[in-house]
């Protein structure tokens, strides 16, 4: 009889070992950074108290042609590695007027260039919202799929994203398309999914997830509540601070927990830019607030309220 109370004592003290590691792992985060084109972040106290470990940029895919450009951006790699950050690299259409798509050898060259420039990084996406018409490539799959050969041969070590898509009804046609000219699913890819998640849905990014097959992983590379956006004919999303907390709960406390594969997170964007700006979905007011996106953040981080 107390040979076997003690065999119940001992599997009860295992039991109680082990159950917090089961939860610690079943709450399990996806990393999380913020996406931003200022450098502005990286000198709040707020944001290195959170121990943020990523960032992402959207640049140019001519940035280093231009000394304006160069100097912006060299600011920004600057604060990132001055607080161990790993930035994620997206490429995007030149800003200059009638700028045109590189070829992909073209592609490459500036690629080599901007990793001689700034070696830390190693984090990179092919291309900005590809099924987006502004982006220049939404009818050019195969152009894309070359760029994405093109910087997977030039670099074997670094992390390359396939191309981030924007949540919109043509993201699946565009996929099977760069599918069927790259001869193969790859299996990291991003998803801006401002549309679905400011109404708190989920059908577009599990359908995505569907297409790119069990061994697909895919990074929000930006997601985040809507505050405020001109009206410039585009599809109606919620708007508004309080909005934006809740869409911020939703993303972490139910899409990331019920989708698994979805392995980063980024946050668009640190703090707001003036009032003339056309989007904001920051978690800091242009006059230095803390707005209630940024608590939930601090939360899901696991500082408390």
């Amino acid at each position: 009889m107390a040979s076997r109370v003690a065999r119940v004592v001992v599997a009860l003290a295992l039991v109680a070992c082990l159950a917090p590691a089961a939860t610690a792992s079943a709450r399990a985060l996806p990393k999380i950074g913020i996406a931003d084109q200022k450098a502005d972040m990286f000198s709040d106290g707020r944001f290195t108290s959170l121990g943020i470990g990523h960032a992402r940029r959207l640049v140019p895919w001519d940035v280093l042609r231009y000394r304006a450009q160069r100097v912006e951006l060299d600011g920004w790699m600057a604060g990132a590695a001055a607080h161990g950050i790993d930035p994620l690299i997206t490429f995007g259409r030149s800003r200059v007027r009638g700028g045109s798509r590189p070829s992909p050898r073209r592609l490459r060259r500036e690629f080599r260039a901007f990793r001689t420039r700034y070696p830390g990084a190693r984090t990179f996406a092919t291309w900005n919202e590809v099924n987006y018409c502004r982006e220049n490539v939404c009818r050019r799959a195969g152009l894309v799929a070359a760029y994405y050969r093109a910087l997977r041969r030039e670099c074997r070590r670094c992390t390359i994203l396939a191309a981030e898509l924007l949540d919109l009804p043509s993201m699946f046609g565009w996929m099977r398309s760069f599918r069927r000219e790259l001869g193969y699913m790859p299996r990291l890819w991003g998803l801006h999914n401002y549309f679905e998640v400011n109404r708190l849905q989920t059908a577009r990014l599990r359908e995505m997830l569907r297409l790119m097959g069990p061994r697909g992983r895919l990074w929000l590379t930006e997601t985040g509540g809507l505050v405020r956006r001109s009206k410039n004919g585009g599809r109606p999303i919620r708007e508004g601070a309080r909005h934006a907390a809740r869409v911020t709960r939703f993303i972490f406390d139910r899409l990331v927990k019920r989708n698994r594969r979805i392995r980063r997170v980024y946050i668009y964007h640190w703090n707001a830019g003036p009032p003339s700006t056309n989007w904001d979905s920051a978690l800091i007011t242009y006059g230095g607030r803390a707005r209630g996106a940024f608590w939930v953040l601090r939360r899901v981080l696991g500082f408390g309220q």
